[in-house]
């Protein structure tokens, strides 16, 4: 799948993910079941995860459940609580486990031990103890803040008030699921959706009296920050849990070898229907707490972990029609329109088709009888035809080579790195030539994510856009609030709220201005890197003269394809224009400098060879994490070329040659002191 595709997906899904994540963590009452609501969070992450351009503030990798809710006090989590990287097949467990040894710079003899965990589906909770008193409890809330529920949660009898024993330690945020067994829940049934949803409607009642009416129960399995912990490994801090009073899961288990972890899994999800609790897939944990100290975090959500996944849903339905979606940048998506279908309690009336190439692989025609597959797409996906159901006069499906929206030619790019045609077909008008893109691109604009104007949604757009009010970007800021006022469904309030949520966004940050200029491959992660190498958006409107690009290709971070991209942006007249009149419209701030004083400040590097016993990631994270800063190109900028094993012999030539001070490994690790 080419990026522009995989960048298509992602925005969907997180757009998605948005409204199911309101009605799931906030409102109490999901769109979707559990598994699919987890396997859609999970989905996102991987691909962040194999695709370094994507990047959003509303995704699970930057974002853990939703905003603490108005009627509980706000609290701040001493360490944050963190969601997990997905897994679905063996495969990507063998991955999981080979990015650990990677990172590490081990070699595959090298011993990882797990602590297996079965995922209990309840509501996450977070008990602090201070001399062994429980003093505090926090909800997730969105990971960074949590709701405080103490109240509520020492109405359950799992969770213990005061602990006695003598290895307890002073302080400790000890983290675990709330739930309520399957066997309790039936005589709720009528009031609770599910057992998960009952937890969390439970939890969080006003009244510490209505929370008491419900079995909740509590499973402990983590903890956040510590203070005088006399523990090594998951499994010892697991018994040190059980010791103190606390209930553990009875399926917990410590495993070596992905096979091991595979035969586990297939036992434990065979007994599922036997459990009186609701699991939906094991988590499995780097058992040493030393290991897990070096590996750390990427984002909100730690290298050393993975949620291994129960198996996908799937149905069989018939195809009515397939309509192509136009995308902001210009690509054509197949979206197959089916008999409504219940798939895992969920009813699916839209699958994915992909692209081109896959209905042309799996020969997929309007009336075909298929299997469709929910299995962490948002849109489900076609796997496949029955062949026997087709009819006699079945007609293969052309795709349009001319843009359904203004008629352009359709295209497929060439790429450089696979030397074939992509497989995303796309209208090859280019700015906001095409309706369809335009429309697109202007939601992007406003999304959360970019501009974040609140009450300026998708059906806003498209009806501001057909009554001519809104065609580019700078006619949000410039906008007929009277003529608004006389239109069916605005009144005074409701304008003045729109009035304000558009004035309150003509001052935005850099990186967010780029990113909500939708430039194609310039996600947000990318957005952030190039704010942060250009400074101002001075800096950024002068890449219009093309000598100026060259400042680009020094970035660390971004390619060929990025800045190839930028400069068809830069290319179009209409961008032009856009830019110009949001530069005299908005205030764009500067990027902050960065704090100094750690001890490579104001040092820029770069490596070439191997390291010895470190991986490439773990060293720039150390230069990052101690004020210093990576380059990609040996340039005058830089400062310090470190060789490892078996270097570049052109980049150890034209750093002496510029007077780059080079430096081995060990030399490079004294200035971290």
């Amino acid at each position: 799948m080419s990026n522009n595709r995989i960048f298509e997906d992602y925005l969907e899904k997180i757009k998605l993910f948005q409204k199911y994540n309101k009605h799931y963590y906030d409102l109490n009452n999901p769109l979707v079941d559990d598994q699919e609501f987890d396997k859609l969070k999970s989905e996102i992450i991987k691909l962040e995860k194999k695709n370094k351009f994507l990047n959003s503030t509303n995704s699970p990798s930057n974002s853990v459940g939703f905003k603490p809710s108005k009627v509980f006090k706000k609290v701040k989590h001493s360490v944050p609580m963190l969601s997990l990287g997905n897994a679905f097949t063996e495969d990507d467990l063998i991955n999981f486990e080979k990015k650990i040894l990677n990172f590490l710079n081990k070699g595959n003899d090298f011993r990882i031990i797990y602590s297996a965990e079965p995922k209990i589906d309840g509501i996450s909770a977070s008990l602090i103890y201070r001399n062994g008193k429980f003093v505090t409890g926090l909800s997730r809330g969105d990971g960074k803040e949590g709701e405080d529920i103490t109240e509520n949660l020492k109405t359950i009898k799992d969770i213990p008030h005061l602990i006695k024993s003598k290895n307890f330690p002073r302080e400790i945020d000890i983290r675990g699921e709330v739930f309520i067994q399957n066997s309790d829940f039936e005589k709720l049934k009528n009031k609770f959706a599910n057992p998960r949803n009952a937890a969390s409607g439970s939890l969080r009642q006003k009244d510490p009296k209505e929370t008491k009416k419900i079995p909740l129960k509590f499973i402990a399995y983590t903890f956040g920050h510590e203070k005088g912990l006399k523990a090594v490994s998951q499994n010892e801090y697991l018994e040190n849990l059980k010791e103190w009073g606390f209930k553990t899961n009875p399926l917990n288990k410590t495993l070596e070898k992905i096979e091991n972890l595979m035969t586990n899994y297939q036992e434990i999800e065979k007994k599922r229907g036997e459990i009186d609790f609701d699991i939906d897939g094991i988590v499995y944990k780097v058992n040493e707490f030393n290991l897990q100290k070096r590996l750390g975090n990427v984002a909100n959500a730690p290298r050393w972990a993975i949620a291994h996944k129960f198996s996908a849903n799937s149905g069989i339905s018939k195809i009515n029609d397939i309509e192509i979606q136009i995308g902001r940048t210009g690509a054509l998506t197949p979206v197959a329109k089916i008999n409504p279908v219940n798939i895992g309690g969920v009813v699916v009336s839209n699958a994915t088709l992909h692209n081109e190439e896959e209905i042309n692989r799996k020969d997929i025609r309007v009336n075909d009888t298929v299997l469709i597959e929910r299995a962490g797409d948002v849109i489900p996906h076609v796997v496949s035809v029955d062949l026997k159901m087709r009819n006699k006069d079945s007609k293969k499906f052309n795709f349009p080579l001319k843009c359904p929206s203004c008629g352009s030619k359709t295209i497929k790019d060439f790429n450089f790195t696979t030397k074939k045609e992509d497989a995303v077909r796309r209208c090859s008008s280019e700015g906001y030539e095409c309706k369809k893109m335009s429309i697109e691109k202007i939601k992007h604009f406003v999304s959360k994510e970019a501009f974040n104007i609140e009450g300026f949604g998708k059906k806003i757009v498209e009806n501001f856009w057909n009554l001519n009010l809104v065609k580019l970007p700078p006619d949000i800021f410039k906008l007929d609030f009277k003529k608004i006022e006389s239109l069916d469904g605005w009144g005074k309030q409701s304008v003045a709220n729109l009035r304000y949520s558009i004035n309150l966004r003509k001052k935005i940050s850099f990186e967010k201005f780029i990113y909500a200029l939708g430039i194609r491959h310039i996600g947000l992660e990318n957005a952030k890197i190039i704010a942060k190498n250009l400074k101002s958006l001075k800096n950024f409107l002068a890449l219009s003269k093309k000598s100026n690009f060259d400042d680009l290709m020094n970035i660390d971070g971004i390619g060929e394809t990025q800045i190839n991209s930028i400069k068809n942006f830069f290319n179009n007249e209409t961008n032009l224009k856009v830019l110009k009149n949001l530069n005299e419209l908005l205030e764009v701030k500067d990027v902050e400098k960065p704090k100094v004083g750690g001890p490579l400040s104001n040092k820029t590097f770069m490596f070439t060879g191997k390291l010895s016993n470190m991986s490439r990631s773990e060293a720039k994270s150390l230069i990052e994490q101690n004020s210093g800063s990576i380059v990609s190109n040996v340039t005058k900028k830089l400062d310090y070329l470190i060789i490892g094993e078996k270097p570049t012999n052109r980049k150890v030539d034209a750093a002496k040659n510029l007077g780059v001070k080079i430096l081995d490994q060990s030399s490079w690790l004294k200035m971290l002191k």
